[in-house]
């Protein structure tokens, strides 16, 4: 590994070579201009904006559970966990008192950043990358200074939206490697999750007991939101799950891709919508424009323009997969082609049906089906990352895969 590490800047391949996972990263970090000799030093936040952070984030919530599960095992085994943000800032550490100590050394410190701009590849930056666990081993780090240590690290994404809160991770001396330490981690960060779903679902239960007597006293078809959209009380319509919501949500007349145009008023912990029953004009609500945004390496979105306004949407991982493939394949998809481009396995129908049919809650002016395809009256447009391989870095699509390879024949 260390042979491997030391041909990557100039472009070799010897014996040892990294694991797909950090060869990809190793790239990604070489095309940042990440040097492999500067150590990683990083300006701590100062104090005030740490500790607004801290208060900000609702994994400071899950605190008290993320120590439960992880520190009497750091600290046994010689090691510390790291509670970071989306952007890699550390947030809060604990653990091993010597290590911590060491740690420092190296800016593994709250309020330090350690995305793989700043410190090349290891457990927390590449989990932020590529949105699911990862184990960074010795020589696999990037810069040389890490070689001595060994991370495993996940990351937890709030249930309500599926929005990237940020990655637990543990780390110590590259001796106190075992192979279990990830699988800890990740259920450790699953649980986490769990505990955020709980809390939701009591939140929507509150607004439910608001919301009823209200739709009692409401005429025509109305439902009452949380503030991502989940559903607590429904009245002269059928329930949904959940309704997709614009980026920017405010109260007053707003037109909605599933409903058309509402009236929007507040409520204790979340919205009070009305659907309008005049019948639109033949322009209103027409959608002309879309903009399918994948230059961010760890966030997707898709703007809609159209007569009634403009609105963005922030995309999942696989919705992001769904709508590049749709934008090469105007013509459209049928659900065994889409399985096959997602998961190279065309029996895969029933999970690709279930994620177009929750794509199209919040696309139904934009996305047909049979086969699945964007409406003919639609501008598409895609804003590519400057660098091909960073195309949707988190997946391994097989039709993500073979488009990077086509836009970067070298």
């Amino acid at each position: 590994m260390h042979r491997g590490r030391a041909a990557a800047p100039a472009g070799g391949t010897p014996r040892g070579a990294p694991r797909p996972v950090i060869g990809a990263s190793w790239q990604r970090v070489m095309r940042i201009g990440v040097d492999p000799d500067r150590g990683t030093s990083s300006k701590p936040l100062p104090a005030g904006e740490l500790e607004h952070r801290r208060r900000t984030t609702v994994l400071g919530e899950l605190l008290p559970s993320l120590s439960q599960g992880l520190v009497s095992v750091a600290r046994a085994s010689q090691q510390i966990m790291v509670v970071t943000d989306e952007e890699g800032r550390v947030l809060w550490r604990d653990g091993d008192r010597a290590v911590m100590r060491v740690a420092a050394s190296i800016c593994l410190e709250e309020g330090a950043v350690w995305s793989e701009d700043t410190a090349g590849t290891n457990g927390i930056g590449t989990a932020l990358e590529l949105r699911r666990p990862v184990q960074v081993h010795s020589a696999e780090h990037f810069v040389r200074t890490l070689h001595s240590w060994t991370c495993a690290a996940a990351p937890v994404h709030d249930p309500r939206d599926g929005r990237l809160l940020g990655v637990i991770d543990v780390s110590g001396a590259d001796s106190t490697f075992h192979p279990a330490t990830l699988a800890l981690v990740e259920s450790v960060a699953r649980l986490a999750e769990a505990e955020l779903r709980e809390r939701h679902l009591r939140s929507v239960e509150r607004l439910r007991s608001v919301a009823a007597p209200v739709l009692c006293r409401v005429g025509g078809r109305a439902l009452a939101v949380d503030p991502h959209g989940w559903l607590a009380a429904v009245t002269g319509m059928p329930p949904v799950d959940r309704l997709p919501l614009p980026k920017t949500f405010r109260a007053g007349r707003r037109w909605l891709p599933s409903l058309g145009m509402c009236g929007v008023e507040p409520l204790p912990g979340g919205w009070l919508v009305r659907v309008e029953e005049e019948t639109p004009g033949p322009d209103e609500g027409a959608v002309s424009r879309v903009v399918l945004d994948l230059s961010g390496r760890r966030r997707s979105s898709v703007t809609v323009s159209g007569a009634a306004g403009r609105w963005t949407h922030e995309l999942s991982p696989r919705h992001a997969e769904l709508l590049y493939v749709l934008s090469l394949h105007r013509q459209g998809r049928s659900a065994a082609e889409l399985a096959a481009d997602l998961f190279g396995d065309r029996t895969r129908t029933v999970t690709v049906r279930a994620e177009m049919s929750r794509l199209r809650r919040h696309l139904a002016q934009v996305l047909a089906h049979r086969p699945y395809r964007f409406v003919d009256e639609v501008e598409v447009e895609v804003v590519h990352p400057d660098h091909p391989t960073d195309l949707l870095t988190h997946s391994t699509a097989p039709a993500i895969t073979a488009a990077r390879r086509v836009r970067d024949p070298e």
